[in-house]
């Protein structure tokens, strides 16, 4: 498909996205269609990873930009255009610093939400840049935000240091983001895939080796392989990258 077509087909789809009664471009209907709608309820979330091909998202030092080449970077951009709300925890803010916009392709800017239990992010993150798009901060309650003006304050019990994910989704429920990418990093992802809050996992295979550094999940050890999470998967090649879409709608409790 040539640049032009491609873009012409790209607008088709972001203007049909949410009209459940238009099929998608089928182009793009493998992967976006399943995107549309939830599996349990009226919400639909996406937990996203970047990795290597030994399972790793970051070196030993944190480093990650960029483990994915282009064609994955740009999908994760068009993942953001089609959600309301893009969420990411705040060792990754801090880490990384994301502008977490969509800047690779066409499309409307997702709300940023930074889940902060502790408002450990600073007021001149560039996630709190202000350029039109809602920007939300999820705390524990109690804690202060330390935000620029604009950004929105959601309060939560905290259990042992951390905000339950169902808890978070019903709160972006209520503000009415109801589909929604859970972006990173490893631990947050790990988090929801584990509590039953995914309905679908994007896991972004580069054609790199490092050998050692960050794993790409974080789950609770098991002694036995009939205890690992089977999940059924559809690959679809990005260029010199994999895309492993994994659906867990049968895992998904519901939320709303």
């Amino acid at each position: 498909m040539r640049a032009t077509e491609q873009q012409d087909s790209w607008a088709s789809l972001l203007e049909t996205f949410s009209k459940m009664s238009v099929a998608p471009p089928p182009e793009w209907a493998p992967i976006f269609g399943p995107l549309r709608t939830g599996a349990r309820d009226a919400m639909m979330v996406l937990g996203q990873l970047g990795q290597t091909l030994d399972g790793r998202i970051a070196t030993v030092t944190g480093h990650s930009k960029y483990i994915n080449g282009p064609a994955g970077l740009t999908h994760l951009h068009r993942v953001r255009a089609v959600v309301d709300a893009v969420v990411v925890g705040v060792g990754t803010a801090v880490a990384d610093n994301p502008r977490l916009n969509v800047r690779l392709v066409t499309g409307p800017h997702p709300a940023r939400v930074v889940i902060d239990p502790k408002a450990r992010l600073e007021p001149d993150a560039l996630v709190w840049l202000d350029d039109g798009a809602r920007r939300i901060v999820i705390v524990a309650d109690q804690v202060k935000p330390n935000t620029p003006n604009g950004v929105e304050v959601i309060s939560l019990p905290s259990r042992n240091g951390k905000l339950a994910p169902a808890d978070i989704l019903k709160a972006l429920f209520t503000l009415g983001l109801k589909r929604i990418l859970i972006e990173g990093g490893a631990d947050t992802v790990s988090r929801f895939m584990q509590a039953g809050c995914l309905d679908r996992l994007h896991v972004i295979v580069a054609p790199i080796i490092m050998g050692s550094g960050r794993p790409g999940f974080s789950l609770p050890a098991i002694e036995h392989m009939d205890q690992a999470v089977r999940i059924k998967m559809h690959p679809h090649p990005l260029e010199d990258e994999m895309l492993f879409d994994c659906d867990l709608s049968a895992q998904r409790i519901a939320l709303v």
